[in-house]
């Protein structure tokens, strides 16, 4: 499933850019965003976790630069049968992680130094589990792959709208230009917030669970999605934006009325409902 939402990813972001060329510079306009997506592709299958890890500034760490942290990732993939992943660490006091690459043998782990000194160990074993059966669930690629697609989205929206405001007009074809810009402009935004739900929500249940079986502690992950929850309202993470919030363990991002309906994960209380319900089940 994951795999066929990749190539459906990839797919849509080569139409639109056909889409924009056509309508931007006609048949030549076309070719040239052909060979763009196709270079766009490329890049967002091979380098997108290496975009997303520098645009939060995350260094790798080892064994000798954060050993409780490395070890305890160590411990969860051998529980996980994963191959150990590269071990990232984000220099921000809000409490969050995500994961990405483009497969188990390709993967790594992102941590804040706030969730580290935040959550206990059984916590950020939680923690650290959800994201790992996130690469075992192979959720990553179609995860990182859709950060990239909704920032290109945001992109063309913006690029639309200078258009839009400083194209030429009087000819049918700039009239049938500015319909389209308006068009991107209005489209884009719902687009890429139904293409985040579309690929987040369900996963996030499934890590959930996962995460719980691998760190063999239900209720550990729930506290730490309670505390994660809380602290993010006082201070979310520094850089955090729409293209990238559904790949955090909670939205980064502040949302109420009805933005909540909008936001790329489920609600924190339901899930730490299940996971208490899944620590019932196992006494």
């Amino acid at each position: 499933m994951n795999t066929l939402k990749t190539v459906f990813l990839m797919t849509i972001m080569m139409i639109l850019f056909l889409f924009v060329g056509n309508l931007v510079g006609g048949s030549n306009g076309m070719t040239i965003a052909f060979l763009f997506a196709i270079a766009m592709n490329f890049g967002t299958y091979w380098f997108s976790d290496k975009i997303v890890l520098s645009m939060y500034k995350a260094r790798q760490i080892t064994r000798e630069t954060a050993p409780e942290y490395y070890s305890i990732v160590e411990r969860l993939s051998q529980n996980a049968g994963l191959p150990m992943p590269k071990v990232y660490l984000i220099d921000d006091q809000a409490p969050n992680a995500f994961a990405t690459g483009r497969s188990p043998q390709h993967a790594a782990v992102a941590a804040t130094t706030g969730i580290i000194n935040t959550l206990s160990e059984e916590e950020l074993s939680g923690v650290l589990g959800h994201e790992l059966a996130h690469i075992k669930h192979r959720d990553i690629l179609t995860g990182t792959i859709a950060a990239t697609f909704v920032g290109t989205i945001t992109f063309i929206a913006q690029m639309a709208g200078w258009a839009l405001m400083f194209g030429g007009r009087g000819s049918s074809r700039d009239n049938e230009g500015g319909l389209g810009s308006l068009f991107l402009i209005i489209l884009a935004p719902i687009a890429a917030t139904l293409l985040q739900l579309a690929v987040s929500r369900s996963r996030e249940y499934a890590a959930d669970a996962g995460g719980a079986q691998i760190a063999h502690n239900p209720l550990a992950l729930a506290s730490a999605l309670g505390k994660i929850s809380q602290a993010n309202l006082i201070k979310p993470v520094d850089n955090a934006g729409p293209a990238t919030a559904h790949m955090f363990i909670v939205n980064p991002l502040r949302s109420g009325g009805i933005a909540k309906l909008f936001s790329t994960h489920p609600p924190v209380e339901e899930r730490i409902n299940r996971l208490r319900a899944m620590a019932a089940d196992r006494m």
